[in-house]
């Protein structure tokens, strides 16, 4: 099989030049074009039927009247215009992150803004409805086809095509560690496709996650590497051993327009709101604010938890009664499984499950760690775990087992999402910094559960439950909850 770097598709797929990205930015204004029409023209003839309606005034000083059909077509252009205006399709935001999508929004909210202030200013009487009704419609639909497009496109992307074609730049530790991040995450679009790095030589290779990249050179070498590889896209991974003239140089050095730099901070998993960008004497400063945890965001997400989980037992209530009557039938002992796990501060709680495994499974515990085939240095986890019960199994894989888990959001001792649970044993193998996993309730969902579970090593889902604490907000929480939900209806082979 061909690689990503090897394969047939033409050079606008591979994302070489400026081709794909006005390609797929055409697909997006063309799509975007034919959403507005349907929503406004539909919108208009919903509320007014195919009569010959006009826009009202309220005096008569100006002395004209505009049809319902013209004032939509202007709608319309202008619609697209503000979406143009916000760089909703430019190729920096679209494909991966929430950015595309909040553009969307901010351009279509700021319109109808505007369009009731001119109205109100200029005294037009236009219907409260057919914008109102307009509004939601025209956002929903917007953002269906942004998303449909993004799955095509993470697709494609998947094959190695419609990326942007990235040399890195910078010290051999950095540049194999930005190598690992991109090669794991394609659906962001950068395909690294050669390095160029301090104490490199012509014909040596970089290798992580399971891919090797060749050297061309050191960052004197740049020009020629660019041109080598049929890179776009410059990132630099490190500027300790560069300088800020290089950095210049290598910025002057790449065609307007056509070729990007990327300068990689040191800094990882810290989300957009937390850092800002701000020039001093020509420096472009980077302030990164620390996380705080108001009264207001934790009554925030202890309200949403509770109403949430109260209606959730409610909804779900048939399917606990059924669940809790199988596994009383299908192995002898308690119908939950009750076991202290370490909660918000330290403190220990009692966290509820269904019972999955056979009644004596903690005392069977020490006898199998030997023979442990998944999970990593922390958490124990079989593939083939002979206690779980054939119920239990089936339970597991669908995550049914941890919906009682709901009660303790209930209580107060965990949230929807949140770090992971754990066991006491295991907070004694933690380093300093795991500790901080401590400063939020444990949930029963969360960046580690959609993000791998049982495949992820222990690094991993440290790092992805501290990125959660350090940048929380209810969007998130929301995001998580959406995945969990396709992961529980799809589950893939690290559910268990």
């Amino acid at each position: 099989m061909k690689s990503p770097t090897q394969s047939n598709t033409s050079s606008w797929e591979t994302g070489r030049g400026r081709g794909w990205r006005v390609r797929y930015s055409r697909y997006l204004w063309s799509t975007d074009l034919i959403v507005l029409i349907g929503v406004v023209f539909g919108t208009q003839f919903a509320w007014f039927g195919f009569g010959n309606v006009e826009v009202a005034t309220t005096t008569d000083a100006y002395g004209f009247n505009i049809p319902y059909w013209v004032f939509s077509t202007g709608l319309v252009f202008a619609w697209m215009f503000a979406l143009a205006l916000r760089d909703s399709r430019s190729d920096r935001v679209v494909g991966a992150g929430s950015s595309e999508y909040i553009n969307v929004v901010h351009a279509s909210v700021a319109l109808f803004g505007i369009v009731a202030i001119v109205a109100f200013l200029t005294r037009i009487e236009v219907a409260r409805g057919y914008l109102l009704l307009g509004l939601p419609m025209g956002i929903t639909l917007l953002l269906l086809a942004r998303w449909l497009w993004r799955q095509w496109l993470v697709s494609k992307r998947a094959l190695g095509a419609y990326m942007a074609r990235v040399l890195l730049v910078g010290s051999r530790s950095s540049v194999q560690q930005i190598l690992y991040d991109l090669t794991k995450n394609p659906g962001a679009g950068y395909l690294v496709v050669g390095a160029c790095i301090t104490d490199g030589k012509i014909g040596d290779k970089i290798e992580a996650a399971g891919r090797s990249v060749p050297v061309f050179g050191s960052a004197d070498d740049i020009p020629k590497a660019m041109e080598s590889s049929n890179a776009d896209t410059v990132a630099v991974t490190s500027t300790g051993n560069l300088s800020p003239m290089k950095v210049k140089q290598i910025s002057w050095s790449l065609e307007a327009g056509r070729q990007h730099l990327i300068l990689a901070p040191s800094i990882t998993d810290i989300a957009g709101p937390r850092i800002h960008t701000r020039p001093v004497s020509g420096l472009p400063l980077i302030h990164v604010e620390t996380p705080r945890y108001s009264r207001g965001q934790r009554f925030v997400k202890r309200t949403a938890d509770l109403i949430s989980s109260i209606l959730g037992v409610v909804a779900i209530s048939p399917l606990l009664i059924f669940l809790a009557v199988i596994v009383k039938c299908s192995s002898r002992g308690p119908i939950l499984f009750r076991q202290k796990r370490i909660g918000r501060n330290g403190r220990e709680f009692e966290m509820l499950k269904f019972r999955s495994m056979v009644e004596n499974a903690e005392d069977l515990l020490p006898s199998l760690l030997d023979q442990r085939d998944s999970g990593n240095e922390v958490l124990f986890k079989m593939k083939d775990d002979p206690r779980i019960t054939k119920v239990g199994r089936f339970m597991r894989r669908y995550s049914l087992d941890e919906l009682p888990q709901l009660f303790n959001v209930i209580r107060g001792n965990m949230s929807l999402v949140g770090p992971r649970p754990p066991l006491a044993r295991e907070v004694e193998t933690y380093d300093s910094h795991v500790h901080r996993r401590f400063l939020m309730k444990p949930g029963i969902t969360g960046a580690w559960q959609v993000s791998g579970r049982s495949s992820l090593s222990w690094d991993e889902s440290v790092r992805l439950d501290l990125a959660y604490i350090e940048n929380w907000s209810l969007s998130r929480d929301l995001i998580i909850l959406l995945k969990t939900a396709k992961a529980v209806l799809a589950p893939g082979e690290t559910a268990a």
